[in-house]
């Protein structure tokens, strides 16, 4: 993890937290911004769907959910239900969720970064798809990533 004893978690101001919702909202509508999907997972305390926006990243082939963030509630909930659900609109993908070791991350985020930068660099502490190989791989530790398989 980070070098404090908590894993790294950085908190959306409220802002973004407005902006969240009304993303979430549009992609229950279906209007998926630049491929945004409203994900939900089952909460391992309440047992409930708890519902989030998430942009899925594809890299060859394979889709994969990054939290920016860091290690969020929906990470670890995922962690526990082991997968969920990707909606836009009517269409609902069900899916599995295998998290990656920090050293399979690297290629993975600089795609990530390549992509969603503009929106994500500043949960990333100066990492950015331009930095080098050993900062990104650096940052690994503080950035879950998730391997999905969409259940046909």
């Amino acid at each position: 993890m980070s070098s404090s004893s908590a894993p790294y978690y950085r908190k959306g101001s409220p802002m973004t937290v407005r902006f969240n919702s009304v993303i979430g909202r549009l992609a229950r509508l279906g209007f998926s911004l630049a491929g945004t999907a409203e994900m939900s997972v089952r909460g391992r305390k309440s047992g409930r769907m708890q519902r989030i926006p998430v942009n899925p990243h594809v890299y060859k082939g394979a889709q994969y959910l990054v939290s920016a963030r860091g290690h969020s509630q929906w990470v670890r909930n995922m962690r526990a239900a082991g997968g969920g659900e990707l909606r836009v609109g009517r269409r609902v993908r069900e899916f599995t969720a295998v998290e990656l070791p920090d050293d399979e991350k690297l290629p993975i985020l600089r795609t990530y970064l390549e992509k969603w930068g503009w929106e994500v660099n500043q949960y990333f502490k100066g990492v950015t798809a331009r930095s080098s190989d050993e900062e990104i791989t650096a940052a690994a530790q503080d950035h879950p990533v998730f391997r999905i398989t969409v259940r046909s």
